[in-house]
């Protein structure tokens, strides 16, 4: 099995390389003149979307094949207050740079929208403003004319009291969203509601792509191993909506989140690298059944955390482990 390590959103090898500064309200309000406030937030979005080509760059000096964007890159962007505002249109230049250096790559590049972002929620006010941060990052992706390749990754959200009840409520308010958001959607599996079997099956009956958290189902599971479910969550990735809006013959594979705790005491919180062993053990059961499989790193030390990981599993090259590159392996079953 062909694996692929990436990172999210900062690179720490570059000097200043956050892609995410931003500006507060409170600050912009602050500011007498509206119009230069929001010129304000442009020169913010155009250096954040600038240091993103810059890290996508280095990635790619780095053997990196993917990456999770930051989804800060234009500060304010969805906020109620400034619905009159259309970033996206102006910084297009940007966005179409970046898109450009992603294609004549072969990047796999996708977004994961914070938490507030929930669509099963039970009030209409909270899916009206999920649906328009999902909006938002279309956009984005549009403006980078990346094809559904490209995607979002989300949560199924809280258990408001009745889990079973949230779950279908989350599949009944996807299926009401517009095609162009709903085929960008991945679906994962969280540390503290919603375990991997319950998330399978919502990703099942919306049909939509599962990315596996190794972690979360490490901390929210009742001990049955990760890759028991793994032949299934690949199925996920088969279907349509993996699919739409891609170039017949292309491969899209599976996608996982990796990373380890941080201590005994704090289980959930990730910490700055990751263990090689937990995640070969996985990989190696992964391998039984699958050809491809892409893996995000979840680590406080990003790519440092990634090369790393790396220099481990370069230590057990013959082990059923064989180095591609800086940033690939292969994996024996």
């Amino acid at each position: 099995m062909i694996v692929r390590f990436g990172y999210v959103a900062i690179s720490l090898q570059l000097k200043d390389a956050s892609p995410s500064k931003t500006m507060t309200m409170t600050n912009f309000r602050k500011l007498p003149d509206r119009d230069a406030a929001l010129r304000r937030l442009e020169a913010i979005g155009r250096a954040n979307l600038q240091t993103t080509l810059r890290v996508l760059k280095h990635n790619v000096a780095e053997d990196i094949h993917m990456y999770r964007m930051s989804s800060k890159l234009i500060p304010l962007a969805t906020h109620a207050e400034l619905q009159d505002w259309d970033p996206v249109a102006v910084l297009q230049p940007e966005f179409a740079e970046i898109g450009e250096y992603v294609r004549k790559h072969n990047l796999r590049v996708s977004f994961h929208p914070d938490h507030f972002t929930v669509i099963n929620t039970p009030k209409p006010e909270v899916l009206e403003a999920a649906v328009r941060d999902l909006r938002h990052h279309v956009r984005m992706l549009d403006a980078m004319g990346l094809d559904a390749r490209s995607k979002n990754n989300i949560h199924v959200g809280g258990a408001y009291g009745d889990k079973p009840t949230s779950g279908d409520r989350f599949v009944e308010q996807f299926a009401t969203l517009d095609d162009d958001i709903r085929c960008r959607i991945t679906l994962e599996n969280d540390d503290k509601t919603f375990t991997t079997p319950e998330t399978l099956d919502i990703a099942q009956r919306a049909g939509l792509p599962m990315v596996l958290d190794i972690h979360h189902h490490m901390v929210n599971c009742e001990g049955e191993p990760a890759s028991l479910y793994w032949p299934d969550i690949a199925r996920t990735w088969e279907s349509p909506l993996a699919r739409t809006d891609v170039p017949e013959g292309s491969h899209l594979p599976p996608k996982i989140h990796a990373s380890s705790p941080r201590s005994a005491t704090d289980r959930r919180s990730h910490a700055d690298g990751v263990e090689a062993g937990p995640l070969l053990d996985f990989l190696r059961q992964a391998a039984r059944t699958s050809s491809h499989l892409d893996v995000m790193l979840e680590a406080k030390h990003k790519d440092l955390a990634l090369l790393q990981l790396m220099n481990d599993l370069r230590a057990l090259e013959g082990d059923g482990v064989r180095i591609i590159d800086k940033a690939s392996i292969e994996v024996l079953p």
